[in-house]
């Protein structure tokens, strides 16, 4: 996925929110944390590690929603379709990860995957794959 001349950035959360999302769109309910925070689980990243950083809901927002919002990608071409691999862990039956497409000719979100009621307590990956003609935002 092209963004402002770069690509193939793997985006973490160690020293801040990682160049692929809004700093300023980081919507009240998320929080940068690692499993010593005392909050709950999960008390470590997808690689085992307990100091490593992650994005979490906190608590409070429950039964609410908050949404993460990508920069601008750039268009996609023939040779280059944008992949997008994260990982997630969902702690409550009743929630719901969906990740939507916004293309910049559109008003609406196009849901393009989603996953519910699936107490797994565990990490678990996901890859999506997107190919656009235009600018869009994750």
């Amino acid at each position: 996925c092209f963004n402002s001349g770069s690509s193939g950035e793997k985006c973490d959360f160690e020293t801040d929110l990682c160049k692929a999302l809004y700093e300023l769109n980081l919507q009240p309910g998320w929080i940068r944390r690692n499993g010593q925070s005392g909050i709950g689980p999960p008390y470590f990243d997808h690689n085992g590690n307990d100091s490593t950083y992650f994005l979490s809901l906190s608590s409070e927002m429950r039964p609410s929603s908050a949404t993460l919002r990508t920069n601008v990608f750039l268009p996609n071409d023939e040779a280059h379709v944008c992949q997008i691999t994260f990982y997630y862990w969902i702690s409550q039956m009743s929630g719901t990860l969906m990740v939507g497409l916004q293309k910049h000719s559109e008003d609406s979100i196009a849901n393009i995957w989603q996953v519910s009621g699936e107490l797994q307590n565990q990490w678990k990956a996901n890859t999506i794959t997107i190919n656009s003609t235009e600018k869009y935002e994750v």
